[in-house]
């Protein structure tokens, strides 16, 4: 039995077994994926400058657009996402779900391209931007949707005379992610706020001088079973699944989306697909 085939073989007999089947199964299949949700999370910090008081982050990741989803469906996330009026947009990876099969035309880089964001669009790669020769691709794509790939690298976000880090690895799984040199002449009193794929190596990433993780990959496991938890999880998403930890000593402040599309099984069950909305807020030190 080839992998496919045996995570559909689980997640059906999972479903079978906690009674889930007929229209629980019609709704896991052709409803709950289809109902985007916007998750909003709060990021306090004393790093924070207060001029970025309410400043609004968008997140979104693992499209995989051609595995059930559409170019029609991601449109509207596109409406949605631009509905919340972010200041900046971050995408966490896996656009496409097979890039060498997918037939790639100029519709998504027109739905990307009506992204707005005054303060930058940025991304970094997923397991499956890389995998399926699709690394060039993807970048292309990205490029002319006027998105900024960091990997293994770092901007400044500016407003007035504040300003942030926000930093960006390349894949944990299929790239070579490197946080010593993605962190490297960077000022640590600066908040800093990083981007990789996989939350897992939120474990790695706490040894250095970084204060929020923003990851997908783990699409809250797709399916969830009542008094059970999440079915599956892919390699480096198994201990770090959905929404936020507290990670460390220093603290490392780790936020998991669910994503927006599905892969391998085609399902989501209690795990509706996510727009993730951070709102940042400053705070006095002797108050955090």
């Amino acid at each position: 039995m080839n992998r496919r085939s045996f995570l559909k073989h689980i997640a059906t007999s999972t479903l079978a077994l906690f009674g889930l089947s007929g229209g629980t199964y019609f709704y896991a299949k052709e409803i709950e994926p289809r109902l985007l949700t916007v998750h909003t999370e709060t990021i306090v910090s004393p790093k924070i400058p207060k001029e970025f008081d309410a400043f609004k982050i968008a997140q979104f990741s693992d499209t995989h657009i051609g595995f059930h989803y559409s170019l029609d469906q991601f449109e509207q996330l596109v409406i949605k996402l631009n509905e919340q009026k972010p200041d900046l947009v971050v995408f966490t990876g896996d656009l496409v779900d097979a890039p060498d099969t997918y037939k790639w035309n100029k519709r998504l880089i027109r739905i990307l391209s009506t992204i707005q964001a005054p303060y930058g669009k940025f991304w970094i790669y997923g397991n499956h931007d890389h995998g399926g020769y699709g690394t060039d691709i993807v970048k292309e794509v990205m490029d002319k949707s006027d998105f900024t790939l960091l990997q293994n690298s770092h901007t400044t976000i500016k407003k007035d005379n504040a300003s942030f880090l926000l930093i960006g690895l390349d894949d944990v799984m299929l790239g070579k992610p490197d946080v010593r040199a993605a962190t490297k002449q960077t000022n640590n009193d600066l908040f800093s706020l990083l981007l990789v794929h996989e939350p897992d190596y939120a474990d790695v990433v706490q040894n250095y001088p970084v204060d929020v993780q923003l990851s997908g990959h783990s699409h809250g496991g797709q399916v969830q079973i009542p008094f059970f938890g999440h079915v599956y999880t892919p390699t480096y998403a198994q201990k770090y699944v959905e929404h936020n930890y507290k990670i460390g000593p220093h603290p490392l402040y780790l936020y998991v989306s669910r994503g927006i599309g599905t892969t391998r099984l085609p399902y989501r069950f209690l795990c509706k697909p996510e727009i993730t909305m951070f709102e940042l807020e400053h705070v006095d030190s002797k108050d955090f």
